[in-house]
């Protein structure tokens, strides 16, 4: 057995290719356009990581999908949480639990698929704005 992928559906594909993509740094792997289906499959990985993809979903015909909940989060391994979250701060991204331990944070998709972001080797030393930094919402 083999891990392929995690399918999340997206209504918007340019700001889930912003979030994904500019926000994360996740690379395209490829894309399948079928008008039959009526559909668009985005296959995203980390860089030099491609046995591990989300498969962005999106529907051409609108239709509502909730929050996501039920879901729970996709995570990934970061060399610096602390740059990343700023990064996604200053792109408008929610850091919904901020990473005031030096080592794990949650944020949101513009769908609301919840994102764990993990540290890398050891917890880096308590840092603020980050460590007073209340949670907003939930993950």
């Amino acid at each position: 057995m083999k891990y392929l992928h995690t399918m999340v559906r997206v209504t918007d594909v340019d700001a889930s290719l912003k979030f994904y993509c500019d926000g994360l740094g996740l690379q395209e792997t490829r894309r399948i356009d079928n008008e039959k289906g009526r559909f668009t499959l985005i296959f995203l990985s980390a860089p030099g990581d491609e046995s591990a993809q989300v498969e962005l979903t999106h529907n051409w015909d609108p239709e509502p999908y909730g929050e996501g909940r039920n879901f729970g989060h996709l995570a990934y391994r970061v060399t610096d949480i602390y740059a990343l979250c700023q990064k996604l701060k200053d792109m408008g991204v929610v850091i919904n639990r901020p990473p005031r331990d030096g080592h794990m944070a949650f944020v949101r998709s513009p769908d609301n698929i919840s994102v764990e972001l993990l540290q890398e080797g050891d917890a880096l030393p308590s840092q603020e704005p980050w460590a007073s930094m209340p949670n907003t919402g939930h993950w």
